[in-house]
């Protein structure tokens, strides 16, 4: 008996809309919650050379967060082609002029280098305010991923939560000394 590789078809695949609220999250963890979500890797009938994701809305792209000094340092490059066309600018700089664009070159690294990478692309709306024209589609607001543990509080640690304060096993009541002799009193 030899069994099939399971492969979606095109009329199987159900795509939802989905609204992911960038203010105040890590650029990293939304880009790649993002990028998961236009792969479709959250679905169980995910095929690595079929798109089968769901369309994502990103609203509020110029409040997104960034660690560190990363917004003078962080630097994008492009070329325009022509001799002396070579230009780059600072992270800073670009969310100042085109935030949607931060977060696109964010998720599009995330995504395979191909046509599929470019057809799960088309699939992502950026808005740098609260509002998106897509109401119509009824999208799903989507919670904030958190950081980790570890990473929120820097002071815990895993052998901090180990040696916190456990529940004690109960243990049966010790016997009374007059108990102890078999029922007589010791005195």
């Amino acid at each position: 008996m030899t069994t099939r590789t399971y492969s979606p078809r095109l009329s199987e695949i159900e795509r939802r809309w989905f609204v992911v609220d960038a203010s105040g999250q890590t650029l990293g963890r939304l880009a790649t919650q993002v990028a998961q979500l236009l792969a479709g890797k959250h679905k169980p009938s995910f095929a690595t050379h079929i798109d089968t994701g769901d369309h994502v809305i990103v609203i509020n792209a110029s409040r997104i967060a960034v660690g560190g000094d990363k917004l003078t340092t962080k630097m994008y490059a492009r070329h325009s082609g022509y001799p002396g066309g070579f230009r780059q600018e600072t992270l800073g700089d670009l969310l100042a002029r085109r935030p949607e664009e931060v977060i696109r070159r964010a998720v599009k690294g995330m995504l395979p280098r191909n046509r599929l990478g470019v057809q799960q692309l088309r699939k992502l709306k950026i808005y740098a305010g609260s509002d998106h024209p897509h109401e119509a589609q009824q999208p799903e607001v989507l919670a904030p991923t958190s950081a980790p543990a570890g990473r929120a509080n820097p002071a815990a640690s895993s052998h901090a939560a180990a040696t916190a304060t456990r529940p004690v096993a109960a243990t049966a009541p010790a016997p009374d000394a007059t108990e102890a002799v078999g029922g007589e009193s010791a005195a």
